[in-house]
């Protein structure tokens, strides 16, 4: 039961890390909701990843706080804008 907890606080906390992520980015991001919890997941790895290499100089992946996993999905965000800009939309 501790684990489908686990699964269920990161799905809520990537949801709304991504959301606000994708409120703060400028632009129109086309991802589904899917996609956003999954930024908002990725951002929490990223952001608790930054958080440990600047302030404890120690390389350490995990989760982060809703703070964190914010920055965490900014930055994956503002990558993922930067990799895919001038990319067409419509595929074949």
């Amino acid at each position: 039961m501790d684990i489908l907890w686990n699964i269920i606080v990161l799905v809520v906390v990537g949801a709304i890390a991504g959301f606000i992520a994708r409120a703060i980015v400028p632009g129109k991001q086309s991802m589904s909701i899917g996609m956003t919890i999954v930024l908002g997941i990725i951002g929490s790895l990223v952001g608790n990843l930054l958080g440990s290499l600047i302030f404890e100089g120690r390389f350490e992946l995990g989760t982060s706080g809703i703070i964190g996993s914010i920055i965490g999905a900014i930055v994956v965000l503002l990558v993922y804008v930067f990799a895919t800009r001038g990319r067409s939309s419509s595929r074949i």
